[in-house]
């Protein structure tokens, strides 16, 4: 007879502290709603039953002590790697067949552009617009031509806040050195005498790019800024859509930034905004991603490590050789990929050819 009379009272407390347990997973954050399958990403019929759970979306974390970030950066470092006098980092990591692989993803011939109209406008402390003047070359076969032409001349300071952009290996580095060793030591005319932006130029970028579409995933408009997206974030991402990150890819990740600046004319991402835990750089170098990628800056901000602004421009510019494309326009993409059930695309990109340059103003491409 005891039995029955205790185990009623038993299975209601397990009852009750499950429902417990998934409500505050819920309440953890806003955007996770991935527990009610109609929120899952887009995908097969077969996907949507199986359903899926995934990790929850913090903004809190401790503050990373200058020891431990030393030791990230080396976890990260691969310097050597590829020669002791390398000058092109990740870049190395897309052979030819890569390339190959990469131009057998196109079905439909149908082209993304991933960048953003340059603003001659806006302004802030992080922003600087980009300055155009037009002008008429003087009649070229004399007064009495036909023929007329014109003329561009532009000043882009691209860095910042708001352009998209590539951030070349010779953007970030760490007491007083450059990827592979190089000295960070920039002259006013020729930029820097390694690792600048016309290594990668002279080869240009085609891969394969692979989007982690976290709204999507996570079933929101975007990301609420100041959110850290570790690891665990990018294996479930994995694990609900079957792709696996792989050597030579362009990581590109989506935290729907552009939605949030719909909402606030004034938001500012070197303020506020998600972005990835500098703890993801050894996980970088043993899949061999070629670069990385965002519709923000790729790091979280506010900051995080002690003495650090960019920790994840660190690791990959000065630690892994990898540039990093900033501020680029995703949300198209992330709308053709959920149309087409497609998560991996060709990914093409060719940054000016300006020796000892830090990086250069893009217009990436992805195909499908």
């Amino acid at each position: 007879m005891t039995a029955p009379t205790y185990e009623l009272p038993r299975m209601a407390l397990i009852v009750f502290s499950t429902l417990t347990m998934a409500l505050a997973a819920v309440a953890s954050n806003e955007a996770n709603k991935t527990l009610d399958s109609e929120y899952l990403i887009n995908g097969s019929i077969d996907e949507r039953k199986r359903g899926h759970w995934s990790p929850p979306l913090a903004q809190h974390t401790e503050s990373i002590g200058a020891a431990d970030f030393e030791t990230m950066l080396s976890a990260a470092k691969r310097w050597e790697e590829f020669g002791p006098e390398d000058q092109l980092g990740a870049i190395n990591l897309i052979t030819p067949e890569t390339r190959t692989a990469a131009a057998a993803l196109v079905k439909t011939g149908r082209t993304v552009t991933l960048a953003n109209p340059m603003d001659k406008v806006k302004a802030s402390e992080f922003v600087t617009p980009l300055e155009h003047q037009v002008f008429v070359f003087p009649p070229l076969m004399g007064p009495n031509s036909l023929e007329i032409a014109a003329g561009d001349i532009f000043t882009i300071n691209y860095h910042g806040g708001l352009h998209s952009h590539m951030d070349g290996v010779a953007h970030f580095g760490w007491g007083g050195k450059l990827y592979n060793g190089y000295d960070f030591a920039p002259s006013s005319k020729r930029g820097f005498l390694n690792v600048g932006v016309e290594n990668i130029a002279q080869r240009g970028i085609f891969t394969r790019g692979v989007l982690i579409d976290l709204p999507r995933m996570y079933g929101v408009d975007s990301i609420d800024p100041g959110t850290l997206i570790t690891l665990e974030h990018i294996e479930a991402w994995e694990s609900l859509t079957g792709e696996r990150v792989q050597s030579g890819d362009v990581l590109l990740l989506r935290f729907g930034r552009w939605s949030v600046a719909k909402k606030d004319k004034d938001f500012n991402p070197l303020e506020k905004t998600a972005g990835l835990h500098a703890s993801v750089g050894a996980w970088l170098k043993e899949r061999g991603v070629a670069a990385i990628a965002s519709d923000a800056i790729s790091d979280r901000m506010p900051p995080y490590v002690e003495g650090v602004f960019n920790p994840v421009h660190v690791i990959a510019n000065y630690a892994l050789g990898m540039p990093i494309f900033d501020h680029l326009q995703l949300d198209e993409l992330a709308r053709v990929s959920g149309e087409l059930n497609q998560e991996t695309f060709l990914f093409v990109a060719a940054p000016l050819n300006i020796e000892g340059a830090t990086g250069s103003p893009v217009t990436p491409i992805a195909v499908f």
